[in-house]
């Protein structure tokens, strides 16, 4: 049986306050694509549909779309909720929707139930474990010690009548130790102290887990526990990375194929550096992919007035303007030198002032700043 595995679509999500949409629908025209020409069995979609809880209307008519696709072509879908989603309307409609083959998460209560499937080598299981923190878990283990992830997902998993001898596959959508962040919005949401992280071994009874949360594509602790990644590049720190969906093969018991189908975007994600003055030569731009969106890096000393304005003429998905000259890395080593050492706020103030002006506070400078300090501490109006 084979299936095609994504996740972390974030439909309707906005970088640097552009919209994603027409991207995202590009995106999964492609996969529609691929699931024809690789002729999978279904698709397992593991969370994080949307990038809100409430998503925008536009956002929820681009999945349903996606999904009657998917169910003119009589292939069955497998959805779970994230992190991002809202389990309760993602699920709207999921027993309805299950006798037509679009099988949604519903809230953890207690118990879960596979989807069973069979083919030429018999029985598969396919489980669908919505996002879950130890808060959603407790109540339904009184008798267990539950306050991190892995003791939620190893009561969860313990308590799911599993029968070995046959196949068994999970869609989540957690935090795997060991995994390689991507440097995106998400690294700042995991993972502070690991408490929010599950050991690869709690997913040891299953022949495919087919993750999500991750933007990276990647095995995790083992190679049939994956993420697939997200569908589209939604941080410039993923220039890098290669977008893909996996495809994973379950034939007879213990007998298992993936591999990645690459996905090339409507739009790449790219840095831009250089002079401004360079940047605008149409020898230097001519040819090239100007609806890209990009990261500029100017590496003019001066700021050039209105630039994002001028620079957006040219290329019209800038996203993003920095500076790196001798001023901004003089800045930066400043705030290095900051964080590594207590300054007072006299020396703060000093130190910015210098760097501002190129010179240093002269002596009467430094007396008013002193008394305007001193004022603000007693609790003194500044006039």
């Amino acid at each position: 049986m084979r299936f095609l595995h994504t996740a972390d679509l974030h439909i309707g999500k906005r970088v640097n306050e552009f919209s994603m949409l027409e991207d995202q629908e590009y995106i999964l025209r492609r996969i529609l694509e691929i699931a024809d020409r690789e002729q999978v069995d279904g698709v397992l979609i593991a969370g994080d549909v949307y990038d809100k809880q409430i998503p925008p209307a536009e956002a929820v008519r681009l999945f349903d779309w996606f999904l009657t696709k998917l169910n003119s072509r009589g292939l069955p879908v497998f959805v779970i909720s994230g992190n991002h989603d809202s389990v309760e309307r993602l699920s709207f409609g999921a027993r309805i929707m299950g006798e037509s083959g679009v099988h949604l998460t519903q809230s953890y209560e207690g118990t879960l139930s596979p989807v069973r499937l069979e083919d030429e080598y018999g029985p598969l299981n396919l489980w669908l474990l919505p996002f879950l923190k130890p808060a959603m878990v407790k109540r339904f283990f009184p008798e267990q010690e539950i306050e991190t992830y892995q003791d939620a997902l190893s009561a969860v998993i313990g308590g799911m009548e599993l029968d070995t001898s046959q196949r068994n596959l999970l869609v989540a959508h957690q935090f795997v130790t060991g995994t390689v962040l991507s440097g995106s919005e998400e690294a700042a949401e995991v993972f502070v102290g690991g408490v929010e992280n599950v050991d690869a071994s709690v997913f040891e009874p299953f022949d495919y887990v087919a993750l999500g949360h991750i933007h990276r594509a990647q095995a995790a602790g083992a190679e049939h526990i994956r993420y697939s990644g997200t569908p589209l590049k939604y941080s410039f720190s993923e220039i890098g990375h290669s977008k893909s969906v996996t495809i994973v093969e379950l034939k007879e018991k213990g007998e298992l194929q993936i591999r990645q189908e690459p996905l090339t975007p409507l739009r790449q994600m790219r840095e831009l550096r250089g002079r401004y003055e360079d940047l605008v030569l149409r020898k230097n731009y001519q040819g090239t992919a100007l609806e890209d969106y990009l990261h500029v890096i100017l590496t003019d000393e001066n700021d050039i007035p209105d630039v994002i304005g001028r620079l957006r003429s040219i290329y019209p998905n800038i996203m993003k303007i920095d500076y790196d000259n001798a001023r901004t890395r003089a800045s930066q080593a400043l705030m290095q030198e900051t964080a590594e050492k207590e300054q007072s706020p006299m020396e703060l103030l000093a130190a910015f002032f210098l760097q501002q002006n190129q010179q240093e506070l002269s002596g009467a400078q430094r007396d008013c700043a002193r008394e305007l300090m001193e004022q603000v501490r007693k609790g003194e109006g500044v006039e």
